[in-house]
């Protein structure tokens, strides 16, 4: 007779890349298939199988987690051109003209897209782990933005009808050429943006030159993996600038060059300050946002941290950059937007100009302000918002919306909590230099990807903040919000598997929030068990100075502290997991 703990539903289980799979494996062993009697749904989600299955793999994964409803999801690699090319040298049978979205894209997107659901994240409430405050007061880190083109000169408003928009193209023929088609419903909010490449290069110059002058490290943050047509046209333009004019000259002076996806950067940034940096963010709204937090972080500095963070972002609707079409014009002519046979708006594009138009789904806004009322409700939090609404018709959705969400919950006799209404820029910046005790901070996509890595930064690691995707179905997916961690993965190859250093800890609270749901779920009081004490024992692990090298002098004491590598850290949980009996 088995003593595995038995459970009823089966956890879908979504595979992904690098140092972070091999921990997965260990992990799903050590704490699911060897005490539980669970059926496993696996998806390989590697970048390898993304691409051998023309992106057939994250079609499956969606379906799997609708039919089942919980989930893990580990961290996936977003592969560069350098390795599609690899990728595809490595597999001659496929051909790479002819490649669906989904086959190299990140999968998060469609992902979210595919379950309608949105992402919550938070620190993990370690008890002894503190942040070790980077001296920000006075230091010499500017923020370049451009100042004209994407969203701030954009053209948005709320669709006046049901039916379709069409982004129509008229070039040198005179004949229109449809771009793209997409269903709206009246209220929908809907926006085109465009930017000029040569205002581009000549923002690229002004940059680099600046950077020479002043003598400082230069840093360049964009998301050209998720925004290929419009980010990843401006990245590929001012490189191409630094690589004929400034490199040299760059290089002669002493002076770094860094590229980082602009979320990932931005974490770095704050919570690990250069000490004398020109950071480039050409897209005007971000890159006001992070030059107002540099701004407030060299007069204030960070303060001690006292509460966790949570942060809730609307990724549902296929709304934001994330959701866009974006791709360079062709050649000069003139842009429309006709929605429901009604032309909307036009502008002339020249080749080469980047172009982005999105829109988002009112009911699915809605959807995500009463899910975000309810975990603050739940969670006896304080709502924060960030919209831009005094030029965005885009963002003033937002605000119907939660008035709506409100009034609903008032006729139900369900009070909502507390909240304000903010710019993004305030809302960055009181998450981060005055953060109330118990805060709830909902951000549209791409700010809320931003936000999030800042604020899991400044909680001491990625590694050690959780994150939630939920639907409105019910649908949860629990992941970690770190990344492979390929450089810790090329170690662990050179050395024959020898050297493992990784820390689990935000997978394995993931798979612990799954198994929790699965047990609420089916009423299975052993399995909610078996799951608190799973977390239990992580953080018990961390409050006994057992951690990894990521965390080494971030607990309240260093001296007590044992690092040890991955394996290491896996055995320290298993030994603090004790049984039910026991407790």
């Amino acid at each position: 007779m088995s003593r595995k703990l038995k459970v009823n539903a089966p956890l879908v289980i979504l595979h992904g890349d690098e140092m972070a799979q091999v921990a997965f494996e260990r992990i799903l062993d050590t704490f699911v298939t060897s005490p539980l009697d669970i059926e496993l749904v696996e998806i390989d989600l590697t970048a390898e199988n993304r691409l051998v299955t023309n992106g057939q793999a994250v079609i499956d994964a969606v379906e799997a987690l609708k039919r089942y409803g919980v989930g893990v999801k580990n961290a996936g690699m977003t592969v560069n051109r350098a390795q599609l090319g690899e990728l595809l040298a490595a597999h001659p049978e496929l051909d790479g003209t002819s490649l669906h979205p989904l086959a190299t894209k990140s999968p998060n997107g469609a992902i979210r897209k595919g379950i309608g659901g949105n992402i919550t994240r938070e620190d993990i409430q370690f008890r002894n782990l503190q942040f070790n405050k980077p001296e920000w007061v006075g230091r010499d880190i500017e923020v370049d933005t451009m100042a004209t083109g994407g969203s701030k000169d954009s053209y948005n408003e709320l669709s006046r009808a049901t039916g379709i928009v069409k982004l129509m193209f008229v070039g040198a023929s005179g004949n229109p050429v449809e771009l793209h088609r997409r269903e709206v419903k009246k209220g929908d909010p809907w926006l085109l943006a465009t930017n000029d490449i040569d205002a581009i290069k000549a923002w690229a110059h002004r940059f680099f030159q600046r950077a020479i002058d002043e003598k400082r490290d230069i840093y360049l943050g964009l998301k050209d993996t998720v925004i290929a047509g419009y980010d990843g046209v401006m990245r590929a333009a001012i490189e191409g600038i630094y690589e004929s004019d400034y490199r040299a000259q760059v290089e002669a002076l002493g002076l770094a060059y860094h590229y980082e996806l602009i979320d990932a950067q931005a974490a770095r940034i704050v919570a690990n300050p250069p000490e004398r940096a020109l950071w480039g963010v050409p897209d005007n709204t971000t890159g006001r946002k992070l030059y107002k937090l540099v701004e407030q972080l060299k007069v204030h500095g960070i303060p001690t941290r006292k509460a966790h963070v949570s942060l809730s972002r609307m990724s549902a609707g296929g709304g934001d950059q994330y959701g866009s079409y974006n791709a360079p014009a062709l050649e000069h002519g003139i842009l429309k937007v006709v929605v429901d046979g009604e032309e909307k708006h036009a502008r002339h594009v020249k080749q080469g100009d980047p172009i982005l138009l999105m829109s988002n789904d009112h009911e699915a806004i809605k959807d995500w302000v009463t899910q975000v009322f309810r975990d603050a409700s739940r969670k006896d939090k304080e709502v924060y918002f960030g919209l831009k609404r005094e030029y965005m018709e885009y963002d003033d959705v937002f605000s119907t919306a939660i008035t709506d969400v409100r009034r609903e919950l008032a006729k139900a006799d369900t009070p909502p909590p507390s909240f304000m209404i903010m710019r993004p820029s305030s809302q960055l910046i009181k998450m981060i230099t005055d953060p109330p005790r118990n805060a709830l901070y909902p951000a549209q996509n791409l700010d809320g990807d931003i936000f999030s890595d800042i604020s899991a930064a400044l909680g001491g690691s990625l590694a050690t903040a959780s994150s939630i995707i939920e639907s409105k179905n019910g649908t949860m997916l629990f992941e970690a919000p770190h990344g492979t961690a390929h450089d810790l993965y090329l170690k662990y190859l050179e050395s024959d598997g020898k050297e493992a250093h990784f820390n689990s800890s935000a997978l394995i609270f993931a798979v612990a929030n799954a198994l929790e749901t699965l047990g609420e779920r089916e009423s299975n009081a052993a399995l909610v068990d078996y799951a608190t004490r799973l977390k239990a024992a992580l953080i018990d692990t961390v409050a006994d100075g057992i951690i990894t090298g990521d965390l080494k002098g971030k607990t309240t004491d260093p001296a007590a502290e044992t690092l040890v590598d991955m394996q290491g850290f896996l055995d320290a949980v298993a030994s603090r997991l004790s049984p039910a009996q026991d407790r």
